[in-house]
This record gives C-alpha cells, sequence and structure tokens, in this order.
C-alpha cells in the first residue's frame, strides 16, 4: 500500500510534465475553431446609433473575401490593434465588418470609431454576446477572414500585429481572392 501512495503522485507528475512538453512551441493566439470551412453563423445585428445599416450574414457573404473584426470600445488590445484593421482596410481591398461586443453604451462603439477612424465598411451592435457566441468568439478582438460563398476559413484570436497583418492576414486574404 505503501508503494502505491508514494508512485502515484510520481506518475501524476509524469504524465502532467507530458502535456507540458507536448505544447512547448506551440502559438497560444492559433485557437481551433470548429467553425473554420464551415458557413458563417446566420445573423441579424442593429446598427450603430446615428447609422442606417446593421450588419447580417448576407453583408459578409457578398461573392466576395471579407473580413470580420469583433472589437469594443472597453478592449485595450482593440486600441492597440486598430491601426492596423485601417492599414488591412486600405490594403486588402475587401470589406472589413465589426462586430461591435457587449458595448455597455451603444454610444461607446460611435465615440470610439469617431476618436480612432472608421474602417469597416458596416458595423453591427451585439450588445448581448449571442452572435459572438455562434461565432465561438473567446473574447475581443478576434478577427474572421470570410470566403465568397460565407464560409469561414481562417480565424485570429487576440490583437492583429504587424507581423500578423503581413505574414498570416493579408496573405490568406490574397490566397482567397485569388
Amino acid at each position: 500500500m505503501r508503494f502505491w501512495i508514494a508512485v502515484i503522485p510520481l506518475v501524476l507528475f509524469a504524465a502532467l510534465a507530458g502535456v507540458f512538453l507536448m505544447n512547448i512551441g506551440k502559438d497560444s493566439s492559433v485557437v481551433p475553431s470548429a467553425l473554420i470551412d464551415k458557413p458563417a453563423p446566420d445573423f441579424q445585428l442593429p446598427p450603430l446609433p446615428g447609422r442606417d445599416k446593421g450588419l447580417s450574414r448576407a453583408d459578409i457573404s457578398k461573392g466576395n473575401v471579407s473580413v470580420l473584426n469583433v472589437f469594443a470600445s472597453w478592449c485595450i488590445p482593440c486600441r492597440a490593434e486598430h491601426p492596423l484593421i485601417k492599414r488591412m482596410a486600405r490594403e486588402a481591398n475587401v470589406p472589413v465588418y465589426g462586430l461591435n461586443y457587449k458595448e455597455k453604451d451603444p454610444q461607446d462603439g460611435v465615440n470610439w470609431l469617431g476618436e480612432l477612424g472608421d474602417p469597416y465598411s458596416a458595423v453591427g451592435m451585439d450588445l448581448s454576446g449571442r452572435t459572438g457566441i455562434d461565432f465561438g468568439v473567446y473574447g475581443v478582438p478576434e478577427t474572421f477572414i470570410i470566403d465568397g460563398t460565407g464560409q469561414i476559413r481562417y480565424k485570429h484570436v487576440g490583437p492583429v500585429t504587424n507581423e500578423v497583418l503581413e505574414e498570416v492576414l493579408l496573405p490568406k486574404i490574397a490566397e482567397l481572392k485569388g
């Protein structure tokens, strides 16, 4: 009996160490998504205050590649990535849509875009977070690349950096545009 009391903790430690060793060197920003290569969820979001048009699945699947960026005014990393989202909108030559996620006050999203600039072709307000859940959003920011048929082809979790924009997102968009 004493033998097993001494061995069990060692076996558990070895198993845990094995799990950690298998994950060394893996990119923690790559989060597998069950939605990759599947249709984007159906949704219909209202517009930000003062705008005529919200955002729906039909907008992001109009026959051309598009980008959906999930952001919020209260999100510090969203503020950091925003200049790169504006750059992507200019350089990729595809529509970039915004999903304004869980704002406490809808006017906060309007003010945030007024201050930082608005690169989005359209923005939908996801006040409840339901659409974000349907997309499998872990937290903001997240960025999705959607092909012309409405299939999600890539998901980036976390803020877009120069490296991610230049080495991953822009090449993936170019590849999908053909």
